[in-house]
């Protein structure tokens, strides 16, 4: 008789890569996959890949969608502009003599852990 192959479904499971902030960005920025692929050359379909972790991305990408996106690659992989708690977006709405003070005030609360 013959008995079906069982897989295990860590078998099955994808590579997951590094977590990105692709897809909050293009959101951000209003953006379809579509319109972004065709921004950067690529298809919507690989851009999904990425954007999900199932491909990796590489670094002339990376710069290409930074571009289109209006940002730097660092906030590419570091930064969530749809969160309104982080300090980024506190950074991004002060003024050039508040950044200098925010600045200062990390410097102090990471010289004296208070």
């Amino acid at each position: 008789m013959y008995m079906a192959k069982r897989t295990s479904p860590l078998a099955r499971k994808r590579p997951q890569f590094r977590r990105t902030y692709i897809r909050q960005w293009r959101e951000h920025r209003g953006l379809t996959l579509e319109q972004l692929a065709d921004r950067i050359e690529t298809t919507h379909a690989t851009l999904s890949r990425i954007e999900r972790g199932l491909q990796p991305y590489s670094q002339p990408l990376l710069e290409a969608l930074a571009e289109a996106l209006m940002t730097d690659e660092a906030s590419l992989l570091m930064r969530d502009p749809s969160d309104p708690d982080g300090i980024w977006s506190v950074w991004d709405n002060a003024r050039p003599g508040e950044r200098k003070m925010i600045v200062d005030i990390a410097r102090t609360l990471v010289k004296t852990g208070s």
